[in-house]
């Protein structure tokens, strides 16, 4: 019998109503293994209902009381690391390996969590004029949502709701229905760590349920992680609805790499950082621009590591690289590999007809390789979010930026070289929101913020780090003015003396 995932809401495990499910399937061998319960719009409003009542009393807890269950949380997710890592590899496919990174850099936000203390410290201002002092605090906001894609099924919601709820606030976690099974365990997993009920929900669903949420009277901000026409979406949706948002969108992250670098260290991070979790990551580095007459030896040897990733099921540990989430994502991604040549594109690698042996009906991708790319290319212009690598030309560093900038995206990027002043004119000039200096993949530690640029980010609050904190609590300012006991009113007795 198929096993069904329901949702999590006041602390247990609800059954789903409203008659709709969809199908997870195990991308290594392209069965259908579970079905998920798809919320309706009152479903969602259950959930939101029960974050309410449990603000009530979260909202007002002290500071000691979360970060005791916070500090219990983490010692469960770090108990429980493989367990999460064995579901996110059984409903995403990403090998074990990658499943694992994936968990220690979500518990890199617990941890901050639970140093929220000094966090929400407050700041006062004494004698701002003749006995007027002027402190300002955060508060909570109230009922917050989350909106998680399918590429990180435990980091992305684990980089929300441990700063929300550290911050006093409840929250309704609607993530990704392809891989669901990632977050009700998460939740689970904090309601053995003392959460109260309520505090943390999840509901899952397709847009029904992220339209509920968008529209809730009762949530009064809304996180999400995704594909930029669906990030542009629940901006303009949420912000309309008089709601705080952070939403992140997709990108095309460029690797700029300069005649003097060091060129094996550029390949080695070219193929962790392309093909690494097959390409399905929104900071992988999908275009190489090469800068002068470096390109051929570069593409050389990008080419000669990618031959020998080992590509299985991600359960297997000889695999290095494992199958995409869908059918119907492995064969857009494919598209672009096979229309390339069309597009002026020298295919180096064509991984399009890529299969494994006894895993057949597998969603099965090689690794492609596109040198020459030009920049009006499909290939190019577009997101793929698969193990395909563009390379480009260019004859300087400044056609190189100039190229970079272009681009309507601004994630992440990274400079190749041993100049430093060049890579500090880089750190400058490029529009993009995370820099790596000889560094693929710059996601920030969990104590600096996460977040792109231009069509990669919709509201103006990065994600985690302080920008999280900042997203998950408003300002109070307060001004006080007390008049000296002294002058108190005659007949009334402080014990001050009355000349002074």
């Amino acid at each position: 019998m198929t096993k069904t995932v329901n949702h999590w809401i006041g602390g247990k495990t609800v059954e789903g109503t409203s008659g709709q499910y969809g199908p997870v399937t195990d991308p290594a061998t392209g069965a259908v293994t579970t079905q998920v319960a798809l919320a309706s719009a009152d479903e969602v409003g259950a959930a939101v209902a029960a974050a309410k009542a449990a603000y009530a009393t979260w909202g007002t807890s002290s500071l000691a009381q979360r970060t005791a269950v916070l500090f219990r949380y983490r010692a469960l997710l770090d108990a429980h690391r493989d367990d999460i890592a064995a579901l996110i590899t059984a409903e995403h496919g990403k090998v074990h390996s990658d499943a694992l990174g994936e968990v220690a850099r979500g518990l890199e936000i617990v941890e901050l969590a639970c140093g929220i203390t000094t966090q929400l410290k407050g700041e006062l201002s004494t004698q701002v004029s003749n006995r007027v002092d002027v402190s300002s605090i955060r508060q909570s906001l109230g009922v917050v949502a989350g909106i998680t894609p399918f590429n990180f099924p435990a980091m992305v919601p684990m980089w929300m709701f441990p700063l929300a709820i550290a911050c006093g606030n409840t929250f309704v976690l609607k993530p990704s229905e392809k891989d669901p099974s990632a977050a009700n365990l998460l939740a689970e997993l904090a309601a053995e760590a003392g959460l109260p009920d309520g505090v943390l929900n999840v509901v899952h669903g397709d847009k029904v349920a992220v339209d509920a949420l968008l529209n809730h009277p009762d949530v009064a901000a809304v996180s999400f992680v995704g594909s930029t026409p669906i990030a542009r979406y629940i901006h303009a949706t949420a912000s309309a609805n008089g709601k705080r948002v952070q939403a992140l969108g997709g990108a095309k992250n460029h690797m700029l790499v300069l005649p003097d670098a060091d060129l094996d260290a550029a390949a080695d991070a070219a193929v962790s950082a392309a093909y690494g979790s097959a390409g399905e990551r929104c900071m992988a580095i999908s275009a190489v621009v090469a800068v002068g007459a470096i390109g051929d030896e570069l593409v050389a040897k990008i080419r000669e590591r990618a031959e020998k990733i080992k590509i299985g099921p991600g359960n297997d540990p000889t695999s290095e690289m494992g199958p995409l989430i869908t059918a119907a994502h492995r064969d857009k991604v494919a598209s672009y590999v096979t229309g390339a040549a069309a597009q002026g594109a020298e295919v180096v690698l064509d991984g399009t007809g890529h299969t494994v042996e006894g895993f057949e009906e597998g969603h099965w991708i090689g690794l492609s390789l596109l040198d020459k790319v030009s920049t009006d290319s499909d290939a190019y212009q577009d997101e793929i979010f698969g193990p395909v690598l563009c390379v480009l030309r260019v004859e300087s560093y400044e056609d190189g930026v100039a190229l970079m900038n272009a681009s309507p995206f601004g994630n992440g990027t990274a400079i190749f070289t041993r100049d430093g002043g060049a890579a500090r004119r880089f750190q400058l000039e490029i529009q993009a929101g995370m820099v790596g200096v000889n560094v693929p993949i710059p996601v920030p530690v969990g104590y600096h913020s996460f977040g792109g640029w231009k069509d990669s980010l919709f509201g103006d609050h990065h994600i985690y780090g302080n920008d999280g904190v900042h997203f998950y609590t408003r300002g109070k300012v307060t001004t006080t003015r007390w008049p000296d006991p002294a002058d108190a009113p005659a007949g009334v007795d402080l014990g001050f003396p009355r000349n002074h």
